[in-house]
């Protein structure tokens, strides 16, 4: 017998994704993401930091790397619980913390959702 299928519950981030986000941009192509997935993540940072210092004889100066960090990272992973989840509430419940919470850190770091 014939059963209909049920619609998809798709969340309001659903189709918010960094790599498509990226690639639109021209930012990223395949063969990017392939040399990055062989990479670990403190070669990636260390590198970034590098290549960002190179200009200016590697010193960065007056900026407080040390403590920045710790921002830098919580960004990144908003930014990916953003990408791999449905809804907010999924993306806040993978991060460990509530919805409300959630949501004061993605316009703390000013993240557009769409």
């Amino acid at each position: 017998m014939w059963v209909k299928k049920n619609k998809e519950f798709k969340g309001k981030n659903y189709y918010y994704s960094l790599k498509n986000r990226l690639r639109k941009e021209n930012k990223i192509d395949k063969n990017f993401e392939l040399v990055l997935n062989n990479l670990t993540l403190e070669e990636i940072i260390g590198l970034k930091l590098e290549l960002s210092s190179e200009y200016i004889n590697n010193k960065l100066y007056n900026f407080p790397i040390w403590n920045s960090i710790h921002y830098i990272c919580r960004e990144a992973v908003l930014s990916y619980s953003l990408s791999a989840c449905r809804t907010i509430r999924d993306a806040a419940s993978l991060m460990g913390i509530s919805e409300s919470d959630f949501r004061k850190e993605v316009k703390k770091y000013q993240i557009k959702l769409n």
